[in-house]
């Protein structure tokens, strides 16, 4: 063999090697910890197995249980590797807008909300990502979210800047999220939602391990009606309720879905507003 071809030989040889390297390295599966935190309402922050931080409905400087420092500091949230918003109501979108502006982070929504947010200036359109329901997209390395139903209602209600009056614009339809974790743990966070049998279809679909379920009552599922859906329709591995204890409207209490969770081999994981929890 000559000389130029044996070294061309070798330098390949190398490349194969470190390819095989390489790509064993990025199928290595993670198996670090989820860290949950729980802002109070629908609001989340998930630091992921690959410590990637996922942000979801932060309800923050308004929100009447929000912890400090998160209450009166927005930068005390930290980067946000993903900001997911499930409908345009204030205890959901909240803080989002500003949070994006902030940190330059895409916020991804249901498209009819997302579009209003840009057409009336709450943020720059290079900072908005639309899908929709059934809608699948993989936003960082290992993690994939895809959009779910919602039996719900969205509105968008904003201050006139020129005016001084608040507004109310149509914000499409809410949705849920499936959210895939780089160690394969799916979280549903089910956004505010009543009622409905395809839940069931959902929870067959994706599987999820942890269902994220708004129990408060009144805008969405109260206790019993949560409990039902988990034990006859979803049967998840665990359940942490959310959605109540942050407006006298909705008067769903953990005791009661805990009362009505009874005999289920379901684990319920109750959390505190400020907590942190690990999976």
């Amino acid at each position: 063999m000559k000389q130029g071809n044996w070294i061309r030989g070798f330098l390949l040889s190398l490349a194969l090697v470190a390819g095989a390297v390489g790509a064993q390295a990025q199928d290595k599966p993670i198996n670090g910890k989820t860290e949950i935190l729980w802002f109070g309402q629908a609001g989340f922050r998930i630091k992921t197995p690959g410590g990637k931080i996922i942000v979801i409905d932060p309800w923050l400087s308004a929100g009447p249980k929000t912890p400090q420092p998160f209450k009166s500091d927005l930068s005390a949230v930290g980067n946000i590797d993903l900001l997911l918003v499930t409908h345009a109501h204030v205890d959901h979108l909240g803080d989002a807008p500003a949070l994006a502006k902030m940190y330059s982070t895409v916020l991804y929504g249901p498209a009819d909300m997302v579009t209003p947010l840009i057409t009336l200036g709450l943020i720059p359109s290079n900072l908005g990502y639309r899908f929709n329901k059934s809608g699948t997209i993989k936003p960082l390395p290992g993690i994939k979210v895809t959009a779910v139903k919602a039996e719900h209602s969205s509105l968008l209600v904003y201050k006139n800047a020129t005016t001084g009056k608040d507004e109310s614009h149509a914000a499409g339809e809410p949705v849920g999220y499936i959210i895939e974790l780089e160690n394969g743990f799916k979280i549903w966070h089910m956004g505010d939602t009543g009622l409905f049998s395809d839940m069931k279809f959902i929870s067959e679909h994706y599987k999820p391990d942890l269902v994220m379920m708004p129990i408060g009552g009144n805008f969405t599922m109260g206790p019993e009606d949560a409990a039902f859906a988990a034990r006859n329709w979803i049967n998840p591995k665990m359940v942490m309720p959310m959605h109540y204890n942050s407006n006298p409207m909705t008067k769903g209490t953990l005791a009661e879905f805990t009362d009505a969770m009874k005999g289920s081999v379901i684990k319920v994981v109750p959390i505190t507003e400020g907590q942190t929890l690990e999976f």
